[in-house]
Parts: structure tokens; C-alpha cells; sequence
């Protein structure tokens, strides 16, 4: 990488941020073109700034920025398309794709699709009833895309179709194995898998068995790391469940 680029105007998301000195600020933001980068947005906690309102999560920007080392310094950014607003556990759902995106993509690796796909759901995201089957589709896609595919036609071992009926245990560096027992944290039945393939998360047991599978297939891949965002969604569901049935 050459130790200087010139000034860039890209789509762009930011993914978090943090205050950085006086009033300045650290951004992780998710370029189409750049993949992921480090920003230093000078004076962007001033008043005068022209850039307040503008850098937060969700919205569609396009920034412009000057790279002289890993850390690069945030030159200008503008709206880019219709602002979305995210509420409630549709919020929470979208601070979850950027842990996501924080933990699986490298800086400075463009993913160009993955791109794509984070902006669909966003806008998704803002438009949904219920946040569980789009992000179910998005971490399908996202582990496709960063070449963790899920393995949901055949057998590992044996490389026989799937039985509906049967039952299997996932792992996740091979796929599913068919096995005696008929519970675990990653035994499925053959039924539950394929219609996990076909994204059929119209069933609530279909959607509960699918995220299972994908807690445990992404605890995985971030060495049990367990992403904050999460927590805090899965805490939400219990407590509401709690209160809607006390006993």
C-alpha cells in the first residue's frame, strides 16, 4: 500500500465512533471501494462543524478522505440517498450488523458485495415488522460471501441428501453429520436444515432453529467472542418473555 492516496469521495457507512482528543472523533466506517477504514474527523464535535448531524450510524454517506498511514484523516462527507431511521429492536438489529462487520472484515479489504448487502438490510431493517428473519439472511449471506458458506444439502460424512426425518449434529469446519441423539446445542433435524436453506423463516421454529445455528456457527469464527449487541437482544426477549408470561 502506498503511504499516500488522494483525497477519496466514496458510499460509505459509518459503523462507530468514539470522541478522540478536544473535539475530535475516531470513526470505523465501511467503504464500498476501501472495505474498512480508520478516520480521524477533525473538530467534528464543534458546534461549527459542518459535519454534525451527518456522522452517524445508518446513514448513507458519501466521504472523502486522505490516507497517510492506517489511521486516515475524514475530509468531507455528504448525505448519499433517502436518511433511514432505526427504532426499538430494529436499532439494536443494526448496531448487531456493525459488530459484525467490525469482527469479520479486515481493513482496507474491499467486499464490495458485503457491501451491498449491509445497505439492503439496513433499508430492510428501518421498513421490518420483525428484525429476526432479515438478520437471519443477512449472516447467511455474509458468511457466503467471506467464504464460510453453510454446508445445508448433504451429509458431511457420507455426502448422502439430507433426511427430513433424521437427525444431525452441525459442525461447523464440515457441516451436518447425522447422529443418534435428538437434542444439543447443534443437533437439528434434517427438516429444520433444509428449510433453513430455503429461508423459509415464516416458521417460528424454523427462524429459532436458524438462529441457533448461526449463534453457534458465528461463535465459531470469533473464537466464542461473544458480540455486545447480541447480549443485549437476547436479554430484551427474555425479559419481555418474562413479563409476558410470569410463571
Amino acid at each position: 500500500m502506498s503511504s499516500t492516496r488522494r483525497v477519496q469521495q466514496h458510499p460509505a457507512y459509518l459503523l462507530h465512533y468514539r470522541p478522540f482528543r478536544d473535539s475530535s472523533l475516531l470513526l470505523d466506517v465501511f467503504s464500498r471501494d476501501y472495505g474498512r477504514l480508520a478516520l480521524v474527523a477533525r473538530g467534528a464535535r464543534s458546534n461549527k462543524s459542518r459535519l454534525k448531524g451527518l456522522l452517524r450510524p445508518f446513514m448513507p454517506l458519501r466521504m472523502s478522505w486522505l490516507m497517510r498511514s492506517d489511521l486516515g484523516t475524514l475530509i468531507g462527507a455528504e448525505v448519499d440517498g433517502q436518511p433511514l431511521t432505526l427504532t426499538g429492536d430494529a436499532l439494536l438489529s443494526g448496531y448487531y450488523l456493525n459488530e459484525l462487520i467490525l469482527h469479520f472484515l479486515h481493513r482496507h479489504d474491499a467486499q464490495p458485495e458485503a457491501f451491498a448487502a449491509y445497505q439492503q438490510t439496513v433499508g430492510l431493517l428501518a421498513a421490518a415488522e420483525e428484525p429476526a428473519p432479515v438478520l437471519r439472511n443477512f449472516e447467511i449471506e455474509l458468511l457466503r460471501l467471506l467464504g464460510y458458506a453453510l454446508n445445508l444439502d448433504r451429509d458431511a460424512a457420507t455426502h448422502d441428501a439430507l433426511e427430513p426425518s433424521a437427525s444431525y449434529e452441525y459442525r461447523v469446519e464440515q457441516g451436518p453429520v447425522k447422529v443418534g441423539r435428538i437434542s444439543g446445542p447443534m443437533i437439528f433435524s434434517g427438516e429444520e436444515l433444509l428449510d433453513i436453506r430455503e429461508h423459509r423463516f415464516e416458521s417460528t421454529d424454523v427462524l429459532r432453529a436458524a438462529n441457533r445455528l448461526l449463534r453457534g456457527v458465528i461463535a465459531h469464527h470469533l473464537d466464542g467472542k461473544e458480540l455486545k449487541s447480541r447480549k443485549v437482544l437476547v436479554d430484551l426477549h427474555r425479559r419481555r418473555a418474562k413479563i409476558a408470561d410470569p410463571n
